[in-house]
């Protein structure tokens, strides 16, 4: 690759993160209007109308020959990636039917923690000054929330955990992102499908008997669940993981902004504050994405063994 195209496949790779967390940070507005379905049928409507979505993604793209070229190695990690996303993706949908919305969003403020600590671990990735100060912030912004929180917060570690894991697996895999995507959510169709049909023979499903306006946002469900997801694996692929966990502090900031502004959900000081620090190692984050330089790649740089920035893979 050029020296002029790395940093255009930064750039592109930034913006394909900032579309990816916006849509997720907007999820609050979406998933009650899908009531009194509940949180597994949901998630199963999800990867159906996601897999059709992105069959026909790949379709138009004519890519779909492209799934008899994975190789075995492949289709293990998209399996363990589809595993991990059905994880993430129930356990938000559960939180957020049952009351434990606080926790979904310590969770996804908890996630870059993570995310961070495992470029650095696994793909020895280094961070600059900027992206040290942004994340020291960030540390005490979750600490905040946690103490704020009260309780142990299995629900929140499970979604950091899930999707930071989901996130090493996806910088790994070396298929195009609209087929890796794809791949993910076929492997879990079977039983999703047969999850909504047994529903169905049961009288306990809701896509036919709640009328059509919600059947119809049962079936959008796939693109609103596509679209973000394929932003996301484009950007896996051109970001530093460091980068991405920076990143993804979009999502709980919105979904808390969302919660406030729309919601009126209650807002004690703590959360007020935690709210605060998140947004300032956001902005710490920007000014040296500005005018900051990046961080120097590791002699051995993950880069060479996972395929990142390699043109024939990315959308």
């Amino acid at each position: 690759m050029t020296e002029n195209a790395a940093p255009a496949g930064r750039r592109a790779g930034v913006l394909f993160g900032v579309g990816a967390f916006t849509c997720w940070g907007m999820f609050p507005g979406y998933f009650p209007l899908l009531l009194p379905a509940g949180s597994l049928e949901v998630l199963a409507h999800r990867i159906v109308w996601s897999a059709l979505v992105l069959v026909l993604i790949l379709v138009v793209a004519r890519r779909l020959s492209d799934l008899r070229r994975l190789s075995a190695r492949t289709w293990l990690q998209l399996a363990i990636a589809s595993a991990l996303i059905a994880i993430n993706w129930g356990t938000y949908i559960y939180a957020a039917t049952h009351g434990h919305v606080v926790d979904a969003a310590l969770g996804y403020f908890i996630n870059p923690l993570v995310t961070v600590a495992l470029g650095i671990l696994l793909f020895r990735e280094r961070i600059s000054r900027w992206q040290a100060a942004a994340l020291a912030l960030a540390v005490i912004a979750v600490v905040v929330l946690t103490v704020e929180a009260g309780d142990p917060p299995y629900i929140a570690v499970a979604l950091a955990v899930s999707f930071a894991l989901y996130g090493v697996v996806k910088k790994v895999v070396r298929a195009d992102p609209r087929v890796s995507v794809a791949v993910e959510t076929l492997l879990a169709l079977p039983f999703a499908g047969g999850y909504l049909i047994v529903l169905q023979v049961l009288g306990q499903g809701h896509f036919a008997n709640q009328g059509t306006w919600h059947a119809v946002l049962l079936m959008l469900a796939g693109p609103i669940t596509a679209v973000p997801l394929l932003l996301f694996a484009a950007a896996a692929q051109r970001l530093p993981l460091v980068t991405i966990g920076l990143l993804f502090y979009l999502n709980p900031a919105l979904q808390m902004a969302w919660g406030v502004f729309v919601g009126n959900e209650p807002m004690p000081a703590g959360r007020w504050i935690g709210f605060g620090l998140v947004w300032a190692a956001l902005a710490v984050m920007g000014a040296g994405t500005l005018w900051g330089r990046p961080p120097r790649p590791a002699a051995t740089d993950a880069a060479s063994d996972t395929g990142e920035h390699l043109p024939e893979r990315q959308c």
